[in-house]
């Protein structure tokens, strides 16, 4: 039985669930990100582009070049999908190169890359339209 060389990871960021599958590349040096099957170099909005391209400068190692990165996002809005694959990205190259110094490097950049953001959003309550918002009342 051969051994085979990919992980696998999830993150999450409210309703988008993100699947990160790292493989290697056809040819060395030309590893590529797609989110979607859509390269991570155009990615629209350019805020999304940019967060997915900071992730990959902070990571800044150079055996990622050997290896593409294939996540599969669904749910949630546009910035919910990328936050959830810049954490699912991060946690599969930490896992795959099993380095220590590049997981304390992503902590303390952003803590919520590799242990995700718990924040979700207030359910509505009985009284007003919003979580936290309140029908107004006129006693004139």
């Amino acid at each position: 039985m051969r051994k085979v060389n990919n992980s696998i990871a999830v993150g999450k960021r409210k309703e988008a669930v993100a699947r990160a599958y790292i493989k290697p590349a056809k040819e060395s040096g030309k590893g590529i990100i797609r989110i979607n099957g859509v390269p991570a170099t155009i990615i629209e909005p350019e805020l999304a582009r940019m967060k997915i391209q900071e992730l990959v400068f902070v990571m800044e190692e150079p055996k990622l070049f050997d290896y593409n990165i294939e996540v599969f996002v669904q749910g949630g809005g546009i910035m919910g999908q990328v936050d959830a694959a810049r954490t699912s990205i991060a946690r599969v190259v930490v896992k795959f190169l099993k380095n220590k110094t590049l997981a304390a490097k992503l902590k303390q950049y952003d803590r919520s890359l590799l242990s995700g953001d718990s924040r979700r959003v207030e359910p509505k309550k009985y009284g007003g339209r919003k979580a936290r918002k309140r029908f107004q009342k006129s006693f004139r």
